[in-house]
This record gives C-alpha cells, structure tokens and sequence, in this order.
C-alpha cells in the first residue's frame, strides 16, 4: 500500500508540475502575444502620421511649385510680348492658348480700356453755335470732277471714268501747297458711280447735323444707337450708307420698312443707297462715306462717322459738345491705342496680313522719300496714327480740304486709311488743327460688334512685286490704287524703311 500511496503522491506531483508549466507557457505566451500586439499598434500608428505629414507637405510644395510655375510663365509672357521676334510675339496673340489660359486666371495685365467721358451735365444747356467756324486759310474750295488725261501728265493708260479719277504726281503735290482758292481732285469723277437715288438726295438735303456710318458686302447689320434724346432724335440724320449687296443682307436678316416717299430704314437708320460701286474692294468703297461724309452731305455743317461695327452709347448732341465746342475745335478723331508712327500701323498690317505686304512697303517708302519722318516726342502732334472708327468734323473749307487729300491718298495707295492720316497733316504743315483725344475715351463711346463674316480681295495675298507682270497683272485692281501701279518719279531703290520696335503684344 505504501508503494501505491508513493506512486499516487508521485503522479499528482508530476501532473501538478505539468499543469504549472502549461499554465507558464501559456502566460509566456499570452505576455509574448500582447507584446507584439502593442509593438504592431505603435508602428501603425506611426506610419500614419508620417503619411500625414508628408501629405501635407506633398500638397504645400506642389501649391508652392503651381505658384511659382505660373509667376513664371506670366513673366515669361510679359517679357515676351515686348519682343520683335515672331516666335515670341506669336505667344502673345489673343488667340494663344497662353494669352487665353493666363485670361482666364486673370493674369493679364490690360491697360484701361474705357475711361469716364467728362460729358456736359445739362443737355438743356448746351448752346449750338449759330454760324459756322471762319475759314482762315482755306476761303473758297472747288472739286476737279472731268478726267483730262492728255493734260494732266498722268502716265495712267486712259480707261473708264474713275470715282477717284486720274490723279498725276504733279497734281498731288500741288494739293498740298494750301492758297485760298483751290480746286482739287476730291472723288466723285462723273460716271465713276457711287451714285445716289433722287429720293436719298432729296432727303439728306434737310440734314445739318449727320451720324453717318456705312456697311459694305453685307459684312454688319445696322445696330442701333442708345442713349438717345428726344432733342438729338430730331436734330441729326442717322443716314446708313450701303451697297446693294448689304441691302439684300439687311432685308433678310433684319426689318427694313419703307416710308410713304420709298425711303428705307432700319430702326432710327435711314439706308442712303450707293450704286454702281466705284471700286473692287468692299474696304475701298467704305471709305467713300467716311473720308467724303461732306460730299455726300454736302448741307451737313456737323457729321459724326462711326464705323458700321459699332453701336453709339452716347447721345451725339453731348459728343459735339465734348470734342469740338468746348474746345472750339473743328476736328476730333481718337489716338490709335497702341500705334504713333505709321510705320508701326505699317508693321501691323503685314503682320497681321490686313493688305499685301509689299503693296504697303512701297507706299511707306514714297511716304519716307517725301519726308515723313517717323513720330517722335518731338513732333506738335499726339501721334500719327488714329484710331479711325469714330471722326468727328465740323465741314470747315480746310477741314473738307484734309478730307480731300485724305482720300485721294486711300484712292491712290491702299485702303488702309491709317496709314495716310499722318501723312496728310504732315504734308500741310501744321495748319489743320484736331483734336486727338484718348483712346480709352474712344472706347467709351461704343460698343464694339463682331463683322457677320469677313471680306477680302485677291490684291491682299500679293507676296511680291513680280506677281503683277505678265499673266497676273489681272490681280491689279482696276479702279483703285493707281498710285501702286503708276511708275514713281523718285527713286526708290536707296530707301530703307525704318526698323520697327514693338511697344506692345498688339504693337
């Protein structure tokens, strides 16, 4: 029996021996377990706060990185619009994706663009001059409307009758020596066309105060002024020149009503019809109302031109007031926005292939030979360059005399008319007074439409000379710009234009 009770001592000693051992284990292992648990907890927790951070810093340095990225493609941009060279003016077109994308975030820099009018308070009391301005210089003025080509020295083949007629080298520079008495070629030759109907003759003959615009191949439709006073309503002639084409255009998009005389308007519009157009060119045939308002009207003692692109927005009576009563001026047109010299205009309109570039060379080479120096400081005027949209005129001799001149340099040379602006106040030294007041006033007065399509001629394509001889002297225009194609008596060949600096991404 002891033997038993030793050997059941024994057993449970060894059993209670195993259960401490497991229960040991089991702790050692719960312990190890819970070591590790913790120690995963602690670097997962760690590993997301460094994420964290490095997100935060990730997002601060790419913000930082964007910030500095477009500081430097606007300084990029800026400096590269004042280049001359083409690749980097080309990033500066309107029409850039750069130019757009910078636009679009507001970072642009734009000069003003409008500027308050100081415009009279009282329409009530402004007081309408009762006679005309005196003429000083210019006392009595004629027109040349017969050709006489065998007498004229002109080295023009004789052809048809030509609105411009058939101007000599002589007879222009004799236009500009100012006498009292002159008689000069002003458009208007007999049979050149732009002819008027009896009824719009009749009509405009009452019209002493004119906003006159016009509108050509059907390039616009007419928008109507606002702004407008009961008094100006009855005091101007709202007279829209057009063409037969443009006539068509407006009947079918637009209400165009007939009047108990046969006269035709659109809205506050009185469409004036010129026929038989006297040039090629639809931007030629524009300049006959603008350049001409006094011969189309000729009892107008006051017009005001806008371009057929534009809306008024300023009652014409106050536009009077403004630019040529208060300061007893007789002449007002706005300062191009960007352009002094007409060479810069010149520059532009290659570049931007407004009419044939070497057609346009020639022209400003004549212009150099015969002394107009590009504009400087120095010169009495603001610039040579207008901004041609809006022309504001009392139809002084002198000034009808400027007008004249004006035109027969468009008739002579290329359509683009401010080109020739500073020419002709050069070449009458000083004597025609204007106003040239700012652009951002100029911007003040209108709105600005798009043209419902554009309008070309085959002659703006002309890359050199050479394509006029032989087969392609058809690309000549056949009653404009006789002065391109009738040889010069100077000589050109020593005459280098002078280098253009662009002032600005539209310069």
């Amino acid at each position: 029996m002891e033997s038993a009770f030793q050997r059941s001592v024994s057993l449970r000693a060894s059993r209670r021996a195993e259960r401490n051992n497991t229960h040991r284990q089991t702790k050692d292992a719960d312990a190890e377990g819970g070591f590790f648990s913790s120690g995963r907890f602690t670097q997962d927790y760690a590993i997301k706060v460094v994420w964290k951070m490095g997100f935060i810093r990730l997002v601060l340095v790419g913000g930082i990185l964007w910030i500095l990225l477009i500081l430097t493609v606007l300084l990029f941009h800026v400096l590269s619009c004042q280049s001359s060279l083409a690749f980097f003016s080309a990033i500066c077109s309107r029409d850039g994706k750069v130019f757009i994308m910078l636009d679009t975030m507001g970072l642009v820099l734009k000069p003003p663009h409008r500027c308050p009018i100081p415009l009279a308070d009282d329409l009530d009391k402004i007081v309408i001059p009762k006679r005309r301005t005196p003429d000083k210089v210019v006392h009595r003025l004629s027109y040349i409307t017969e050709d006489n080509i065998a007498n004229n020295g002109s080295q023009s083949p004789p052809g048809p009758p030509l609105c411009g007629g058939h101007q000599s080298w002589l007879q222009r520079q004799e236009s500009f020596n100012l006498k009292s008495t002159m008689k000069v070629h002003c458009g208007f030759n007999r049979g050149g066309g732009a002819e008027m109907e009896s009824k719009d003759i009749k009509y405009v003959e009452r019209c002493r105060f004119v906003v006159a615009s016009g509108i050509f191949d059907g390039y616009d439709l007419p928008h109507q002024p606002s702004n407008i006073s009961q008094c100006s309503e009855k005091l101007f002639c709202f007279l829209m020149v057009v063409d037969e084409v443009s006539i068509d255009f407006m009947k079918n998009n637009a209400t165009v009503r007939e009047d108990n005389d046969g006269g035709r308007w659109v809205g506050i519009w009185r469409l004036i019809l010129l026929k038989h157009q006297p040039y090629d060119e639809p931007r030629r045939n524009g300049k006959v109302p603008k350049i001409l308002t006094h011969r189309l009207f000729p009892q107008a003692q006051y017009s005001i031109w806008i371009d057929g692109k534009m809306e008024l927005i300023v009652d014409p009576l106050l536009v009077l007031e403004r630019y040529l009563w208060r300061g007893k001026h007789t002449c007002a047109i706005a300062q191009h926005k960007h352009h002094h010299s007409i060479y810069e205009e010149a520059d532009a309109n290659k570049r931007r292939k407004r009419y044939a570039r070497p057609l346009i060379d020639l022209q400003m080479k004549i212009y150099l030979y015969e002394g107009m120096e590009p504009w400087s400081p120095k010169k009495k005027t603001i610039s040579d360059v207008p901004e041609g949209a809006i022309i504001i005129r009392e139809h002084t001799a002198l000034n009808n005399l400027f007008s004249c001149l004006w035109f027969n340099e468009v008739n002579l040379f290329t359509p683009r008319d401010q080109l020739s602006f500073g020419y002709v106040v050069y070449q009458l030294g000083g004597r025609l007074k204007f106003f040239m007041f700012p652009n951002c006033e100029y911007n003040s007065l209108f709105v600005l439409h798009p043209h419902t399509r554009e309008h070309s001629s085959k002659v703006e394509w002309v890359k050199s000379l050479d394509e006029f001889k032989g087969k392609n002297s058809s690309l000549k225009e056949r009653r404009g710009g006789l002065g391109l194609w009738t040889p010069y008596p100077g000589n050109l060949d020593s005459v280098v234009l002078p280098p253009v600096a662009r002032t600005s991404r539209s310069g």
